[in-house]
Order: C-alpha cells, then sequence, then structure tokens
C-alpha cells in the first residue's frame, strides 16, 4: 500500500501537463475578455454617471451560464474603483452578492442579512422582523454620503424562490433614504425572467437591459487557445483537444465555463494517467465526470425545501415494489411527512410541483405525463441518475438537513 502511495505522490511531484492550472479555474479574472467588449462598452456607458455621485438606471444583464455576464460586470467594477476620484465629497460602494448560495437564498431576511455583514454591518442569523433588517441596512447604508451598487447574482433564482417582492422593497429604498442612492445589476440566466414578475415591479424597476448571447464554436476554440497557452506546459495538447472542448461547450449553450471546466478536468485526468499528453480520450472522460459533478452540486446548493423534495422521490424509489409507480401526489404526501421532521414550512401542492418540474429540467429525473382516461391526467415520476449519484445524493442531503 505505501509503495503505491508513493507512485502516486511521485508521479504528482513530476512535471506534469499544466504550467498554470489557476488560469482555468471559474474564479480566475483574465486582463481581456474576448468577444465581449461590445456589451462591457454598453455596462461602462450606464454605469458611468456614478463617478460624477449620479444614481443611474438598474440593470439587468441576461445569457446562458458561462457567457460572460459576471466576469464583465466585475471587470467594469474594477475599472469604476480605479477610475473614482477620492477626493470627492462622495463615496463609490460596489458590492457583489451571488443570491444561489444556500446560505442567503431560502429568505429575504437572509439576503438582507448578507448585505449588511458586507456593508460592514451584523444582524442575527434569525429571530428579528423583516422590517427590523430593512431599518438596519438603511441605518448602515445612510451614514455616509454615497453611491451603492448593488450586483445581485443569480436574482432570478431568488425571485422564484422568494418572491418579487423582495426586489420592489430594494428599489423603494431610496425614498427612505437622505444621503445614499442605490443602483441594483441583476444578472439573470433567464431571459424571460423580468417578463413573469409583477408589472408595478418591473416599473419602479425602470431598469436597462443588456443580452449577452451564447459563444459559437470559433469564438470558444479563441478563448481555450489563450488560456491555454498560460495554463499548460508547451506541447502537451494533442491536436483536436481544443476543437473537441469548444464543440462540447458549444453544443451546452456556448458555455465557455464549461469549456474552460472540460479542459482543466481533462489536464488533471492525463496527469492522474501519467499521461505527457492530454489527448482526446481525456476530453470524452472529463465530461463524464462534470455530468455526474454538475448533478450533486445542484443538490448540494439548492435549499432545504428543494432537497426534501428530493429525498421524498428517492425514499419512495427505494421503497417502491418493481412495477409500482410514482406520481406526483405521493411525492407530495411524502414530503408533507417529512417538513415536520426538519422543521420548515409545509409548501403548497403547486409549489411542489414546480420544484418536480425544475427536477425534471435539470435531468435528476424523468416525469411522463399519464392520461387516466376521465379520472384526468397524473405524472408519473422516475429517477434518471444512475445508482452511485443516488448515493452521494443521499449523502449530501442527510449531511444539510441533519
Amino acid at each position: 500500500m505505501v509503495n503505491d502511495l508513493d507512485q502516486i505522490f511521485d508521479s504528482i511531484a513530476k512535471k506534469g501537463v499544466f504550467k498554470n492550472k489557476s488560469i482555468l479555474q471559474s474564479n480566475y479574472n483574465p486582463e481581456t475578455i474576448p468577444h465581449r467588449s461590445e456589451q462591457i462598452k454598453q455596462i461602462a456607458s450606464i454605469l458611468a454617471p456614478v463617478l460624477k455621485g449620479e444614481k443611474t438606471s438598474n440593470l439587468f444583464l441576461y445569457g446562458k451560464t458561462g457567457t460572460g455576464k459576471t466576469l464583465s460586470i466585475q471587470f467594469v467594477k474594477e475599472e469604476l474603483l480605479r477610475r473614482f476620484n477620492q477626493t470627492l465629497d462622495f463615496d463609490l460602494r460596489i458590492e457583489y452578492l451571488n443570491c444561489k448560495l444556500r446560505k442567503v437564498s431560502d429568505t429575504e431576511y437572509r439576503i438582507l442579512a448578507e448585505l449588511i455583514k458586507k456593508v460592514g454591518g451584523e444582524v442575527p442569523a434569525t429571530g428579528l422582523p423583516t422590517e427590523s433588517v430593512y431599518a438596519k441596512f438603511i441605518e448602515i447604508i445612510d451614514s455616509k454620503k454615497q453611491i451603492l451598487i448593488l450586483i445581485l447574482d443569480e436574482i432570478d433564482q431568488t425571485v422564484k424562490k422568494i418572491s418579487d417582492g423582495f426586489l420592489y422593497n430594494l428599489t423603494r429604498l431610496n425614498s427612505e433614504l437622505s444621503k445614499t442612492q442605490i443602483c441594483i445589476v441583476g444578472i439573470s440566466n433567464d431571459l424571460t425572467f423580468l417578463d413573469e414578475i409583477d408589472p408595478r415591479v418591473r416599473s419602479s424597476l425602470g431598469e436597462e437591459e443588456i443580452v449577452f448571447p451564447p459563444y459559437n464554436a470559433l469564438q470558444l476554440q479563441d478563448i481555450l487557445s489563450k488560456r491555454s497557452e498560460i495554463a499548460f506546459n508547451q506541447g502537451v495538447l494533442e491536436d483536436g483537444v481544443i476543437a473537441k472542448c469548444a464543440a462540447f461547450a458549444a453544443r451546452e449553450h456556448g458555455d465557455a465555463r464549461r469549456a474552460l471546466d472540460l479542459l482543466r478536468i481533462a489536464g488533471e485526468l492525463a496527469e492522474r494517467d501519467n499521461s505527457s499528453k492530454v489527448m482526446l480520450k481525456h476530453i470524452d472522460e472529463a465530461n463524464n465526470k462534470i455530468e455526474k459533478d454538475k448533478i450533486l452540486d445542484v443538490i448540494k446548493t439548492e435549499p432545504k425545501q428543494f432537497q426534501i423534495v428530493l429525498k421524498s422521490i428517492i425514499d419512495l424509489n427505494e421503497r417502491k415494489k418493481n412495477d409500482e409507480l410514482i406520481f406526483t401526489g405521493d411525492v407530495y404526501n411524502y414530503y408533507q411527512d417529512l417538513c415536520p421532521r426538519y422543521k420548515v414550512e409545509v409548501l403548497t401542492q403547486r409549489r411542489v410541483s414546480d420544484i418536480i418540474q425544475e427536477f425534471d429540467m435539470l435531468g435528476i429525473i424523468n416525469v411522463r405525463v399519464i392520461s387516466k382516461g376521465r379520472g384526468g391526467r397524473m405524472r408519473e415520476i422516475r429517477l434518471a441518475i444512475s445508482k452511485n449519484i443516488i448515493e452521494k445524493a443521499k449523502h449530501i442531503i442527510n449531511e444539510t438537513l441533519n
């Protein structure tokens, strides 16, 4: 056993395929952002008045995952802060919050608590009326003259899980502030997100919109080529590796993040194989691994309500007899029994049906509508993930809920 471990550690100690792996990771901020100059210029022109102390329109950035939305707004953020004149009689503050993180996505209270933490305050994790938390937020940010830009990533997820009232309340804060003005930059993967909210809320936003189109295969190849020159040692990529990565990602709505993950994981798999080159087979292996990891990551980051619904489906699937079918009603009844155990409120059957639909869209389950004639229609639910992933999912859910 010791000899086996020595071989593993010795192979890692040798010169591998990577020169700087961090270049391919999602938290890396490149100095230039290829194929997004038009969108960056639009963002900059909308937000530029804050440099003079003027409140700008609220801004919403739309586009599929991995189309450069967050990267572009972060780039403009850094440039605004760099250009801001510290001698002016007001301050400029720009705060970023990913609304999909589990610790902030469940309730309006938690999002506000996280925003308060970012601006230097603190409130208890639970226990105060939401109105009191808003009052605390106003008290902190209105203590001096400033422009506050709030960048809210994955904002559509929050509105779906809480309500569009949260957005409305944020936009109305400006009327209660005497020294500070708030500007909201929302980032959403859902292009129809604002179409579905209350017209009064949309009217209060008074927003500008910028759409980020998916990258095509050639653009993805360009992005990968530039990053790979810095990330890998020379000559380690087999011919066709970058093109195959780009083709996979272009198929997935032009997701540059997925393309970079594919290339990085393929490099890691090559090193584990003691291979001196990243080969086409490593791309296929990396693609399979990402599919599994993506599902587990979704399960890990979803709120408790989602996890309890999924636990209900998994438990019912394990208890059923050979040809027995599971329907939405069965899941809801089981879910109702689980909620008191984990001290969460019971959602309506319609909301649980929406959650089930989301799991179907993510490929975690398959939902099939069965006609019962005069008895109406029922939705049959089957798990669509392997036994290996189910076991890991159960472990994640139990760890979180307990």
